[in-house]
């Protein structure tokens, strides 16, 4: 279950990194919109981090949860924002991956 949670909260780091991107490229109320998402989305997720150190090391969950976290922020940059997916982004992407899944097999 904190495993679970832990997933969930690197999710809710990629929206608040999401809802920080949108409000830099927005004005007016709808800027002040996506920022209430960034503190939402944020509240979310160190709340869920916190739970899931109940159990798990502190140094593996941090490490998965900032990992989960840049690998959907990259990912919404491509896909959302038009930023770059060169080979070597995509090729260092994946190796990222690999090293959270990674952490999550040798974890106890």
């Amino acid at each position: 279950m904190d495993w679970i949670l832990l997933i969930i909260a690197g999710v809710f780091e990629t929206c608040f990194a999401f809802c920080l991107g949108k409000a830099k490229m927005a004005e007016g109320s709808a800027a002040t919109w996506w920022m209430a998402g960034f503190f939402v989305s944020l509240t979310i997720s160190m709340y869920l981090l916190y739970k899931a150190t109940q159990t798990l090391p502190i140094g593996t969950a941090y490490a998965v949860w900032t990992g989960i976290g840049a690998v959907g922020t990259v990912l919404a940059g491509i896909f959302f924002f038009k930023e770059p997916a060169d080979a070597w982004r995509l090729f260092f992407l994946t190796t990222l991956i690999g090293s959270i899944a990674g952490l999550k097999l040798v974890s106890h």
